[in-house]
Protein backbone atom coordinates (compact mmCIF):
# COMPACT_ATOMS: atom_id res chain seq x y z
CA UNK A 1 0.00 0.00 0.00
CA UNK A 2 1.48 3.71 -1.09
CA UNK A 3 0.31 6.90 0.40
CA UNK A 4 -1.54 7.63 -2.94
CA UNK A 5 -3.91 4.58 -2.20
CA UNK A 6 -5.23 4.87 1.15
CA UNK A 7 -8.90 5.82 0.83
CA UNK A 8 -11.32 6.46 3.44
CA UNK A 9 -13.70 2.96 4.06
CA UNK A 10 -16.68 2.44 1.64
CA UNK A 11 -19.78 4.96 3.29
CA UNK A 12 -17.32 6.10 5.81
CA UNK A 13 -18.17 9.87 4.24
CA UNK A 14 -21.67 10.79 3.11
CA UNK A 15 -22.65 14.24 1.48
CA UNK A 16 -25.22 16.20 2.98
CA UNK A 17 -28.68 16.90 1.51
CA UNK A 18 -28.73 19.98 0.04
CA UNK A 19 -32.58 21.00 0.82
CA UNK A 20 -34.34 23.91 -0.48
CA UNK A 21 -33.38 23.50 -4.47
CA UNK A 22 -36.76 23.56 -5.78
CA UNK A 23 -40.16 20.77 -5.79
CA UNK A 24 -38.53 18.62 -8.27
CA UNK A 25 -35.39 17.50 -5.64
CA UNK A 26 -38.06 16.10 -3.54
CA UNK A 27 -36.26 18.07 -0.42
CA UNK A 28 -36.85 21.16 -1.63
CA UNK A 29 -40.25 23.90 -0.04
CA UNK A 30 -40.28 22.66 3.62
CA UNK A 31 -36.68 20.61 3.17
CA UNK A 32 -37.70 17.02 4.34
CA UNK A 33 -39.21 19.19 7.81
CA UNK A 34 -42.61 18.45 7.24
CA UNK A 35 -45.55 21.52 7.49
CA UNK A 36 -45.37 23.69 10.70
CA UNK A 37 -45.02 22.73 13.85
CA UNK A 38 -41.90 23.32 16.86
CA UNK A 39 -39.74 20.86 14.84
CA UNK A 40 -40.50 23.01 11.40
CA UNK A 41 -38.51 25.94 12.60
CA UNK A 42 -34.81 26.34 13.66
CA UNK A 43 -33.09 26.36 17.06
CA UNK A 44 -34.95 23.28 17.97
CA UNK A 45 -33.36 20.23 20.84
CA UNK A 46 -36.28 18.49 22.52
CA UNK A 47 -34.52 15.23 23.55
CA UNK A 48 -36.54 13.15 25.90
CA UNK A 49 -39.73 15.09 25.08
CA UNK A 50 -42.74 13.16 24.85
CA UNK A 51 -45.34 15.80 23.42
CA UNK A 52 -46.38 16.75 27.28
CA UNK A 53 -46.58 13.08 28.76
CA UNK A 54 -44.10 12.94 31.59
CA UNK A 55 -41.05 11.59 30.04
CA UNK A 56 -39.33 8.55 30.93
CA UNK A 57 -36.68 9.92 32.88
CA UNK A 58 -38.85 11.59 35.34
CA UNK A 59 -41.64 8.46 35.36
CA UNK A 60 -38.89 5.96 36.55
CA UNK A 61 -37.80 6.06 40.49
CA UNK A 62 -34.42 7.34 41.19
CA UNK A 63 -32.72 4.90 43.99
CA UNK A 64 -29.54 5.01 46.20
CA UNK A 65 -26.97 8.11 46.45
CA UNK A 66 -23.98 9.27 44.60
CA UNK A 67 -21.14 10.54 46.32
CA UNK A 68 -19.62 12.90 43.99
CA UNK A 69 -16.76 13.26 46.21
CA UNK A 70 -15.62 10.10 46.58
CA UNK A 71 -12.18 9.08 45.37
CA UNK A 72 -11.29 7.50 41.69
CA UNK A 73 -8.42 5.67 42.38
CA UNK A 74 -7.66 2.83 39.56
CA UNK A 75 -6.23 -0.62 41.58
CA UNK A 76 -2.70 -2.07 41.23
CA UNK A 77 -2.65 -5.87 42.58
CA UNK A 78 0.61 -7.42 44.34
CA UNK A 79 0.10 -10.54 42.19
CA UNK A 80 0.24 -8.75 39.26
CA UNK A 81 3.20 -6.07 39.82
CA UNK A 82 4.96 -9.54 40.77
CA UNK A 83 4.41 -10.96 37.07
CA UNK A 84 5.75 -7.49 35.87
CA UNK A 85 8.64 -7.62 37.72
CA UNK A 86 9.22 -11.56 36.64
CA UNK A 87 8.87 -10.33 33.04
CA UNK A 88 11.30 -6.88 33.15
CA UNK A 89 8.24 -4.65 32.85
CA UNK A 90 8.89 -3.06 36.01
CA UNK A 91 12.55 -2.78 37.65
CA UNK A 92 12.07 -3.69 41.44
CA UNK A 93 15.42 -1.80 42.12
CA UNK A 94 13.84 1.13 41.81
CA UNK A 95 11.17 3.01 43.42
CA UNK A 96 7.89 2.44 41.60
CA UNK A 97 4.82 4.79 41.74
CA UNK A 98 1.56 5.04 39.84
CA UNK A 99 2.67 6.71 36.80
CA UNK A 100 5.12 3.56 36.59
CA UNK A 101 2.42 1.19 37.43
CA UNK A 102 -0.20 2.82 34.50
CA UNK A 103 3.06 3.40 32.08
CA UNK A 104 3.36 -0.42 32.54
CA UNK A 105 0.03 -1.11 31.72
CA UNK A 106 -0.52 -2.40 35.43
CA UNK A 107 -3.01 0.16 36.38
CA UNK A 108 -5.10 2.26 34.64
CA UNK A 109 -4.92 6.33 34.80
CA UNK A 110 -7.51 7.75 37.04
CA UNK A 111 -8.15 11.09 38.85
CA UNK A 112 -6.83 10.35 42.13
CA UNK A 113 -4.34 8.13 41.74
CA UNK A 114 -3.10 4.30 42.01
CA UNK A 115 -4.62 2.21 45.22
CA UNK A 116 -2.16 -1.18 46.09
CA UNK A 117 -4.09 -4.36 46.90
CA UNK A 118 -2.86 -7.17 48.35
CA UNK A 119 -4.35 -9.96 45.82
CA UNK A 120 -1.67 -12.22 44.77
CA UNK A 121 1.44 -12.68 46.25
CA UNK A 122 4.71 -10.16 45.79
CA UNK A 123 7.89 -12.16 46.67
CA UNK A 124 10.49 -9.21 45.60
CA UNK A 125 11.73 -6.74 47.89
CA UNK A 126 9.87 -3.58 46.49
CA UNK A 127 9.48 0.29 47.61
CA UNK A 128 6.23 1.85 46.70
CA UNK A 129 4.89 5.53 45.98
CA UNK A 130 1.18 5.56 45.43
CA UNK A 131 -2.12 7.45 46.70
CA UNK A 132 -3.70 4.59 48.78
CA UNK A 133 -2.85 0.91 49.92
CA UNK A 134 -4.39 -1.30 52.05
CA UNK A 135 -3.34 -2.22 55.20
CA UNK A 136 -3.01 -6.23 53.79
CA UNK A 137 -1.02 -5.08 51.08
CA UNK A 138 1.69 -2.62 53.26
CA UNK A 139 2.34 -5.37 55.44
CA UNK A 140 2.67 -7.81 52.57
CA UNK A 141 5.18 -5.07 50.84
CA UNK A 142 7.11 -4.55 54.21
CA UNK A 143 7.27 -8.68 54.74
CA UNK A 144 10.03 -8.74 52.39
CA UNK A 145 11.95 -5.81 53.48
CA UNK A 146 10.09 -3.38 51.00
CA UNK A 147 8.66 0.35 51.83
CA UNK A 148 5.02 1.67 50.85
CA UNK A 149 5.00 5.77 51.55
CA UNK A 150 1.06 6.88 50.73
CA UNK A 151 0.61 10.27 49.28
CA UNK A 152 -3.31 10.99 50.50
CA UNK A 153 -3.99 14.10 48.27
CA UNK A 154 -4.16 17.11 49.77
CA UNK A 155 -7.79 18.35 50.79
CA UNK A 156 -8.79 21.95 49.82
CA UNK A 157 -8.68 24.17 53.19
CA UNK A 158 -11.55 26.08 53.21
CA UNK A 159 -11.30 29.61 54.44
CA UNK A 160 -11.26 30.77 58.32
CA UNK A 161 -14.70 32.79 58.66
CA UNK A 162 -14.32 36.28 59.71
CA UNK A 163 -16.40 37.73 62.61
Amino acid sequence: MKLNEIRDNPGARKNRTRVGRGIGSGKGKTGGRGVKGQTSRSGVAIKGFEGGQMPLHRRLPKRGFVNIFAKDYSVANLGKIQEAIESGKLDAAQLITGEILVAAGIAQDSRDGVRLLAKGELTTKASFKVAGASASAIKAVENFGGTVEVTVPKKVQEAPATE
